[in-house]
């Protein structure tokens, strides 16, 4: 199975589990980053977060199909980010809290060929990121 195809396979799976993951995922990342919250205080709809969700999911697929799309989309995301004072790290952050929690809902099925997928993509939209800066 090639990168695409385990990160596709991911998705999947976690859809056939929970559907829309996105309310596990932004209870996570508020879990471990409290300050992210207020940045979303005008969102009573959840159409920002879903929004940023599907562009998250459009880097990380891109990067698994060795697009340049997940550039562009993180210099962009940067750009506008910088406004809010969140550094590099802080937007990598979202990219991990969505992981981690595929690997939570997945549990048992979380295989070692998703992690190391996983975390082949993660570290290269991260570095995608910091040349982007």
């Amino acid at each position: 199975m090639s990168q695409a195809d385990i990160i596709y396979d991911t998705l999947e799976k976690v859809s056939g589990r929970v559907g829309d993951p996105k309310e596990l995922i932004y209870a996570r990342l508020f879990a471990a980053h409290p300050e992210f919250e207020e940045l979303f205080i005008l969102d009573v709809d959840g159409g920002v977060r879903g929004s940023m969700l599907e562009s998250c999911y459009n880097c990380i697929t891109g990067a698994a199909e060795k697009s340049d799309l997940p550039r562009f989309h993180l210099e962009a995301a940067r750009m506008i980010h910088d406004g809010y004072g969140l550094e590099e790290s802080q937007i990598d952050a979202m990219f991990d809290t969505i992981r981690d929690t595929f690997r939570e809902v997945l549990a048992d099925d979380w295989s070692p060929a998703m992690e190391t997928a996983w975390s082949a993509i993660l570290a290269d939209l991260a570095r995608m990121g910091r040349s982007a800066a």
